[in-house]
């Protein structure tokens, strides 16, 4: 597949070009192009890094080592906003660490009516958010801010929402090796337990919320019960992945 998709790269086509022209020769440019992207792949960079996409709720989206690749998984945490958005619908929300600016455009996209943020730790990344909601003309509904989670952002939100890094350093040997190699450090890692970042992003959403606003996150099976102790106070709910592995948290702020 990401041969495949190189060779798509390469030739600037789409998929179905390939299958139509199966006699199709490459040019001794194109074979010296194809045949530098297949080294590139083969000492681990991700095929996402080396063609500068990844697609992600139906969107094509600009992507560098500056930003987490967006996974299929993460589109559950679009799917548990729009459910959110059914019952209580969300006017305010905000995008904490936004990377590509994945979830942020999701949202743009399936809630037109709402007013979204979206903050990240670093200005590459941003850069890379901005470039995307420009692509997709979302750039006058998104308010993209340099932050530290939601430091200085304000109150009175109606819903957040989050994929913060939540990989233990001691679980380092179980990431791919070219994920812990390519993909940025910060926004997988959060410190030796994992829960780092989630500890200090529930306070400050606590903050933020209005009472019976959502936060709602992106975790892993490992930390589930430790975020869960965290939210004490909180009325929480835990869903699944496809796999059945604990991926969502829904955790709402009760009335003051």
């Amino acid at each position: 597949m990401n041969a495949e998709l190189l060779l798509m790269f390469t030739l600037r086509c789409e998929r179905a070009y390939l299958f139509a022209h199966p006699e199709r020769e490459l040019t001794a440019d194109e074979e010296s192009r194809y045949d530098s992207l297949l080294a590139e792949r083969s000492r681990g960079v991700p095929a996402q890094y080396i063609t500068g996409h990844q697609e992600f709720w139906g969107m094509d989206l600009i992507v560098s080592p500056a930003v987490l690749i967006p996974r299929p998984e993460t589109e559950h945490l679009i799917e548990a906003v729009i459910e959110l958005h059914k019952d209580s619908p969300a006017t305010r929300m905000v995008d904490v660490g936004t990377g590509s600016g994945c979830i942020a455009l999701a949202l743009a996209k399936e809630l037109p009516a709402a007013e979204i943020h979206a903050t990240d730790l670093s200005v590459a990344a941003l850069e890379i958010a901005r470039a995307n909601a420009a692509r997709h003309q979302f750039e006058k509904r998104i308010h993209f801010h340099h932050r530290d989670l939601l430091e200085s952002l304000g109150s009175n939100f109606d819903l957040i929402v989050s994929n913060p890094p939540y990989v233990g350093e001691s679980e380092e040997d179980s990431v791919q090796l070219e994920v812990r190699k390519f993909e940025p450090a910060l926004a997988v890692f959060s410190g030796p337990t994992g829960t780092e970042v989630i500890e200090r992003l529930i306070p400050q959403a606590h903050a933020a919320l209005r009472p019976g606003g959502w936060l709602v996150i992106e975790i892993s099976g490992t930390i589930v019960d430790r975020v869960r102790s965290l939210l004490d106070g909180w009325d929480v709910q835990v869903t699944a992945d496809l796999q059945s592995i604990p991926r969502v948290v829904r955790a709402r702020k009760r009335g003051e």
